[in-house]
């Protein structure tokens, strides 16, 4: 499966990749030397200078790409101090990410909404209004209110997607009521699909406990192997129908992003190419020569 890349979300934490005294500064460029993509998650929480983008588009290798999370005021997660008109963040948001569509290095943007981003024709049409805001761009939707995915609606919400040339984003998550949503495997957009796996922890996915960090015990779960074997078949099909998939593995609390990352590339048997070389090979030719 040449057209399948698998990375995970951030690289700023992702310890077993980093040896002791790697700087932030350069975890970046050791993190492509391992995956071809990754997730920008710092995009969500604010709209970047371009300053940032040109120093990662330097720090990896040609073929790399980076899924773009969209700023959380566009996507409805931020629901105070917004402008009633969003216009003018959507063109901040566009300028900033131009570094990352001029060096070739942007596979899509993410829109992922909130849990509460039910299915409801004002949503259904907030979401036609952004993707018409970033109408250059690829585009992909993650829906995180299970209403979406009813069976009266999913076929609906997959032609919907379709219809604004969209890519639906394919997640394994725990099962956890209104606020997380079934896997529902389907490409929508030939060129690219996009697969988030999130973890399975369904107490800490509903509560996280009292005085813990929500997103430190949401996402604390490592994946067994025979978990992941269940999605060989479905990678197998889904790359079937689209030129290229994407996979990015989220959970991140524990540090099992990175292994599961690895061990499920080995399953598939995928062996990336065009990567960053890794620190002890450039000092091991660095010693030949």
């Amino acid at each position: 499966m040449r057209n399948v890349q698998i990375g995970v979300c951030g690289w700023g934490d992702q310890h077993d990749l980093y040896t002791q005294g790697v700087r932030s500064r350069d975890k970046l460029s050791v993190y492509a030397g391992h995956f071809p993509i990754v997730e920008l998650d710092s995009s969500f929480y604010a709209i970047l200078p371009q300053r940032n983008y040109e120093a990662w588009v330097r720090e990896t290798p040609d073929r790399f790409g980076f899924v773009v999370k969209a700023y959380q005021a566009l996507t409805g997660h931020q629901r105070t101090d917004v402008p009633t008109d969003r216009s003018q963040l959507f063109r901040q948001f566009e300028v900033s990410i131009q570094p990352l569509v001029n060096a070739g290095k942007l596979k899509t943007l993410l829109f992922q909404f909130p849990p509460w981003f039910d299915c409801t024709r004002e949503h259904v049409q907030y979401v036609r209004a952004c993707r018409r805001e970033m109408a250059k761009y690829p585009f992909a939707v993650e829906f995180r209110h299970q209403s979406w995915f009813e069976e009266k609606y999913r076929e609906r919400t997959l032609d919907f997607l379709r219809q604004l040339q969209a890519t639906h984003v394919i997640c394994d998550e725990p099962q956890a009521g209104r606020g997380s949503v079934p896997i529902v495997v389907g490409v929508t957009h030939e060129a690219l699909s996009l697969v988030r796996f999130h973890g399975r922890n369904i107490a800490g996915w509903r509560d996280p406990g009292e005085g813990q960090k929500w997103r430190d015990v949401r996402y604390l779960y490592r994946y067994s192997e025979a978990e992941l074997a269940e999605w060989v078949p479905r990678i197998e099909q889904i790359a079937s129908e689209a030129e290229e998939v994407c996979i990015l593995f989220n959970n991140n609390s524990g540090g099992d992003a990175v292994a599961n990352a690895k061990q499920f590339s080995n399953m598939l048997g995928l062996q990336p190419s065009g990567l960053n070389p890794r620190q002890m090979e450039l000092f091991t030719l660095e010693k030949e020569g």
